[in-house]
């Protein structure tokens, strides 16, 4: 079997085969996680990335990102430091926080890929459909938790799991760069493993609290 990977489990079960594809749910964590036989080569995942048409003007793009705008301008103000932590190739939450004069880093393994900016410490991070994408989640958010200042808050948007009788149609699994899937269960156990203080779930917003 197929260990996690996000808690590195042994003890998961294959769920379904769809498209050629195996899933499998971890008996721990509650983690449900594609083949980690399929996922893309960085090349190939890069090649995916430039195809999202992300283009920071577009409104509905912003509305989009809104619920993570809302949270930071809600919980920290102007003299606050952030990160948007895989902002992709048009990073619209950097975008429209400069715009309100907040100091904001921009961090992505592809298109803005200096590390440098990792040396620092943030008021709050934004994670845009972003932690779908770990091929080690776990090693991801210990960074993103490393990376908070004490009482930060990680602002992350998913889409979180259906009840098991939709995963078969669901939409989201279909992107070949998508490879873990979140629910209460597994983000419940990240915020303990993570020693984060708290998380809270609305819908697709997740707001882990430092």
């Amino acid at each position: 079997m197929v260990s996690c990977i996000l808690c590195h489990s042994s003890e998961t079960k294959a769920i379904g085969a769809f498209q050629d594809i195996t899933y499998y749910q971890c008996c721990n964590c509650r983690s449900v996680y594609k083949d980690p036989g399929v996922f893309l080569s960085p090349e190939a995942e890069k090649e995916r990335y430039l195809l999202h048409q992300n283009d920071v003007g577009d409104i509905h793009y912003q509305k989009f990102v809104s619920p993570i705008i809302e949270g930071v301008l809600k919980h920290f103000n102007s003299t606050s430091t952030g990160l948007d932590f895989g902002a992709g190739t048009g990073p619209v939450i950097t975008k429209l926080l400069l715009e309100k004069d907040y100091d904001i880093n921009v961090y992505d393994p592809f298109f803005h890929p200096d590390r440098s900016v990792l040396n620092n410490e943030y008021d709050f991070i934004a994670c845009c459909e972003v932690i779908e994408h770990f091929h080690d989640p776990l090693k991801e958010f210990k960074l993103l938790y490393k990376l908070l200042k004490p009482g930060g808050k990680l602002f992350c948007m998913t889409e979180l799991l259906p009840e098991p009788e939709n995963f078969e149609g669901w939409y989201y699994k279909k992107d070949p760069t998508h490879v873990i899937f979140y629910s209460e269960e597994n983000l419940y156990w990240i915020k303990r493993n993570c020693s984060f203080s708290k998380v809270s779930i609305e819908g697709r917003l997740v707001v882990f609290s430092k």
